[in-house]
């Protein structure tokens, strides 16, 4: 019964992130398809720091469009988009640990093992980084029906 319960409340979460426009792929879009709210997602790793792209230096992944700071980060981007985009698509790290979506924040960000994490708030964060390897070995196991579910909302 529980995961009935459970498997309903991911559609129902699913549905209405869909239905309410904040979804326009896989990855988490607030405003005008921007990934990661216009941050450079390069800069949380060369950096070590949220920093905001410039319309210069931009590029389209997964259906979204994703701003850098320079040139360079996003020549490195371009090289391997996959070791710099956020985890669970920028959702919240927390919240797929339960299987849920919430907006990442990306002012709200940790790199662990060399993966980006987005968290909802700093209460959230708060909560993810006390209990991190079970959140991230959940999450991890969550994500990827949440993706399909996603990428199959976005198909039709």
């Amino acid at each position: 019964m529980k995961i009935l319960i459970s498997g309903l409340l991911l559609i129902i979460t699913v549905f209405t992130v869909y239905a309410s426009g904040d979804y326009d792929s896989v990855v988490y879009i607030k405003d005008a398809n921007l990934a990661l709210e216009g941050y450079d997602t390069v800069a949380y790793f060369e950096s070590n720091a949220a920093v905001k792209g410039s319309n210069e230096w931009k590029t389209e992944y997964k259906e979204a469009e994703w701003l850098f700071s320079s040139e360079y980060n996003l020549n490195l981007f371009l090289g391997n988009p996959d070791n710099f985009a956020p985890a669970y698509g920028g959702y919240c790290a927390w919240a797929m640990n339960d299987g849920d979506l919430a907006p990442g924040r990306s002012e709200l960000w940790d790199i662990i093992d060399g993966r980006l994490y987005l968290n909802y708030s700093k209460s959230t964060r708060k909560k993810f980084l006390a209990d991190i390897n079970s959140m991230i070995i959940n999450a991890d196991s969550k994500w990827p029906e949440v993706e399909l579910m996603l990428s199959k909302a976005g198909t039709e």
